[in-house]
Order: structure tokens, then C-alpha cells, then sequence
């Protein structure tokens, strides 16, 4: 059958306005409404025939049951919905009620026609909403990950409104030690700050082993600058809590959940940051980034560069120490998981690269040791050996005890592999 020996199937049937004949042949033709492809439809028999056929006006007609003449009002809905909302992207969604579908059905049953010729009834009412909501907002619709996402749910009449998260990316610097990187719940209270009806005495009450971290210095600045509902710390790794990360600082993302507010001023939140954490931590490079930065950051083992003081058990020789850096500069390591961290950790023994090693001894007992390392290489067991576990090690070569007594992070990333991917950030 031909085109128009469809429509006037379909037309038959009796009782179908304009759009939901347009709908049916939509995937025939491109650049109309189905409104307007129905009318067409409609001219075109009426000129073969002679008269054209009757429409029927979207209040009246039996298959949208009128809301096809409702697409103006639901976009004008959505946009009420956030108007306090700063965004440039959307996704519209619709619910469609049950007895549309089942008429759609019907409709090319009836008139003979595949059950999935054209297209849904949902697709257009998402399509036409959307582009009124985009002409109303000044926005972009964006089938990915749109700042806002609708559910128009017909059959309730109701309008539903999803912000999705805002990210940040930056660096932070750690400057002084004994802070985490992200909350750490106190274990005695399993974070309550209570124990029974008293204060947590590990805690203090604060519900946390330690009373600041990272994440508590930075995030919930961000959160308000934001005017977000909650906020999620990702690292690119995380040194310890007695380590210093100095240097160009280690990469970060800060997720803010139900974010009111987009366009920020990042420099400005940069300095509202460092205010705020009253040089415990600094941050810098802040900007905005797209949600594949937090997989980024969190998936990346990048290489880092430590420098670390160590303490001898014993003395040392300033030609055996350089035999030893030089026997572990370029090395291969082999880690079983360290005793420090076996009870959160997998036991396995990873094999890591040392890419390069340098260091001065201060006198006998005391030195310094820098160490470039690949992702994922524990630093303070490379010099201890930690009982064995790590070979080879800096206390293994010498024959000596070694202990790390200070460590700093200097460097996160190499040149030639950073993190600031102009893909995954926004400004």
C-alpha cells in the first residue's frame, strides 16, 4: 500500500487529529511536526480526492485525549519547576498513561498498520515539551548528562525535577600533618559521637577520629558557594594521614549534590577556600568539570614523587647508602600488602616500578630520601622492608633498620600525563 492508502486507513478509523495521523508516518519524512505532517497528509487526499478530509481538533480526538494540544503548558510547568535553578542543559521524559498507549495500538491495528510504525506518542510529547522548555530557558537539550532532567508523568499530572550534580576540579596542598583526606568516622562510635547516652570519649563527641580533614576543609565551602544539598570528596588517591602533600598538590573533584547555582566564580571560591582553611590546606586550578573527571581522577594510578626522612637503626656509611639508592633507582619492587593496612586492605603482593631515587645522607643515623615511584608503591615500606614483605628495600640493602619519622607527597602526575584534560572540564 502506498502512503497515502495508509493515511486514509488511519483516517478511517475516525476521530484522529493531526498529530497523531502525523505520528504514524513520522519516520517517512523529516523537518514537520507531526502536526504539520498530518496536515499535509490530510491536504494531499483531499486534493486526490476531491475533499479534503475532516480533522479533528486535539481536545476532541480519542488517541492523545488533547494533550498534544497541552505541550505549551507542560514546557511552561518544567521551566516553573526551576526557575530558582541556574542550568544550560535539560532532558525531558514523559509518562505516558497506560490507555494512550493501548489506543495508539489500536489506532494502527485498526487501520492495518505495523504495531511500531512511526513513533511513540512518548517521543513526541518528550520532543515538542522540550523544545518549548529550550525556547522558554535558553537552554540546550543534552541526551547525556544534562544539568536538569524532567518526568512529566501524565496521569498524575505532575511535573518532576532532577538536578544533577555540579563538579569541581582542582589540587589541594596538605601543609600540615595528622589530617585526613576525607571524613574519618570515629570507630568507637561508628560515627554517632555518642555512646549511649554520653559523649563518645575517643571522639569527643565530634564522631570523627580526627577533627578536620581535607574534605571537611574545602567541601563544604564549595556545597554553599553552590547552594547544593550535600557534597562528595574524590581524590586521586590519598596520601597518609601523617604525610604532608606539597608541591603542585594532588588532583581532586568536588561533587555537589542538588547544586541551586552553576556559574560561579572558581578563582573567588578558591580564595574563599584557603580563607577558610586557615592554611592547614590551600587549593588551586579550580574549575569546573564534567562527571568523567571523577572516574578519571579516581581510576588513575599516576606516578608520585615522595621525599621522605629517614632514621638508621644503625650507622651508615655514605658508600653504602649510594649503593643502595643506586640499587634501587629503576627497581622493580615486590609489596606484599604492609601489616600498617592489612586489615582494610586485600593481602596480595603488588609489583611496583621505582622510576628514580635519589638522597643525602645528613649524618650516620639520619637521612633524606627522594623517590619517584609508579601509582599504588608504599613508600615507607620500600625504606623499611617492612619485616620483609617488600623486597627489595633501603633497610634490606643496608643491612640496617630504617623508619620514615617524616614524609611529604611532591608531586602527583607527570608532565607528560596530567590530569587537566580539556574533555572533562568546562572552563
Amino acid at each position: 500500500m502506498s502512503v497515502l492508502e495508509d493515511a486514509r486507513a488511519v483516517h478511517a478509523v475516525g476521530g484522529v487529529c493531526d498529530a497523531c495521523l502525523g505520528r504514524v508516518f513520522a519516520d517517512l519524512s523529516f523537518g514537520l511536526t507531526n502536526q504539520e505532517r498530518g496536515r499535509s497528509l490530510r491536504v494531499t487526499m483531499g486534493l486526490e480526492d476531491d475533499e479534503e478530509p475532516e480533522s479533528v481538533e486535539p481536545t476532541d480526538c480519542w488517541i492523545c485525549e488533547g494533550y498534544c494540544a497541552a505541550f505549551d503548558d507542560w514546557a511552561e510547568r518544567a521551566a516553573a519547576a526551576v526557575e530558582d535553578v541556574e542550568f544550560e542543559s535539560y532532558q525531558v521524559g514523559t509518562r505516558t498513561p497506560a490507555l494512550i498507549e493501548e489506543n495508539e495500538r489500536l489506532l494502527r491495528e485498526d487501520a492495518g498498520l505495523p504495531e511500531d510504525a512511526g513513533e511513540l506518542f512518548k517521543s513526541e510529547f518528550n520532543r515538542e515539551v522540550g523544545k518549548r522548555f529550550g525556547t522558554l530557558t535558553g537552554t540546550a537539550v543534552d541526551f547525556g548528562r544534562p544539568d536538569v532532567q524532567f518526568l512529566l508523568d501524565l496521569a498524575e499530572n505532575t511535573v518532576e525535577a532532577g538536578i544533577n550534580s555540579a563538579f569541581v576540579y582542582g589540587r589541594y596542598r596538605k601543609l600540615e600533618r595528622d589530617i585526613p583526606q576525607t571524613k574519618w568516622p570515629c570507630s568507637a562510635c561508628t560515627g554517632s559521637g555518642r555512646q549511649g547516652r554520653e559523649p563518645c570519649p575517643e571522639c569527643d563527641g565530634l564522631g570523627y577520629r580526627y577533627p578536620e580533614s581535607v574534605e571537611q576543609l574545602s567541601a563544604p565551602v564549595v556545597e554553599d558557594v553552590m547552594d547544593g544539598i550535600g557534597s562528595t570528596f574524590h581524590g586521586a588517591g590519598r596520601e597518609d594521614v601523617d604525610a604532608r602533600m606539597l608541591g603542585t598538590g594532588r588532583p581532586f573533584v568536588i561533587e555537589v549534590e542538588d547544586p541551586r547555582r552553576r556559574d560561579i566564580d572558581t578563582d573567588r571560591l578558591e580564595g574563599d577556600i584557603n580563607a577558610f582553611a586557615e592554611g592547614k590546606v590551600e587549593v588551586e586550578g579550580l574549575t569546573l568539570a564534567t562527571h568523567e573527571m571523577v572516574e578519571r581522577v579516581k581510576r588513575h594510578e599516576a606516578s608520585k614523587t615522595y621525599e621522605a626522612q629517614v632514621a638508621f637503626g644503625d650507622d651508615v656509611t655514605p658508600e653504602a647508602f649510594a649503593d643502595a639508592l643506586a640499587e634501587l633507582d629503576g627497581a622493580t619492587v615486590e609489596q606484599d600488602t604492609p601489616k600498617r593496612v592489612d586489615h582494610r586492605r586485600a593481602s596480595k603482593t603488588r609489583v611496583r616500578d621505582v622510576y628514580e631515587v635519589d638522597g643525602e645522607l645528613e649524618d650516620s643515623r639520619t637521612a633524606s630520601v627522594t623517590v619517584h615511584g609508579a601509582g599504588g608503591l608504599y613508600i615507607k615500606e620500600l625504606i623499611s622492608s617492612d619485616e620483609g614483605r617488600t623486597t627489595p628495600s633501603l633497610a634490606g640493602l643496608l643491612g640496617v633498620d630504617a623508619e620514615v619519622t617524616a614524609l611529604d607527597v611532591l608531586r602527583v602526575d607527570g608532565e607528560d600525563e596530567p590530569f587537566e584534560d580539556d574533555d572533562y572540564l568546562l572552563e
